[in-house]
């Protein structure tokens, strides 16, 4: 619960501090953009602060490419 907390917090201080001057300059595309991805990574945080078993990225590219490289090596052996 600490963590989920710690995490809000964090993210409502970097709200306060990056999305006014965004707003001020008339940056609302790099505010929706900025809001998604603050998002996405709280999202994550938090996930990872609870013990969620979060899937590696490499392990997806490794079945993909797995058969290809295989076919590859077994041609030029």
């Amino acid at each position: 619960m600490i963590v989920i907390l710690g995490t809000l917090l964090v993210v409502i201080v970097i709200v306060l501090i990056e999305a006014p001057s965004l707003l001020k300059k008339g940056l609302k595309k790099e505010l929706w953009v900025f809001g998604i991805l603050l998002l996405f990574g709280t999202g994550l945080n938090i996930a990872q602060g609870l013990q969620v078993v979060i899937p590696n990225p490499m392990d997806w590219i490794n079945v993909i490419y797995k058969p290809i490289s295989d076919f590859i090596f077994g041609i030029l052996r």
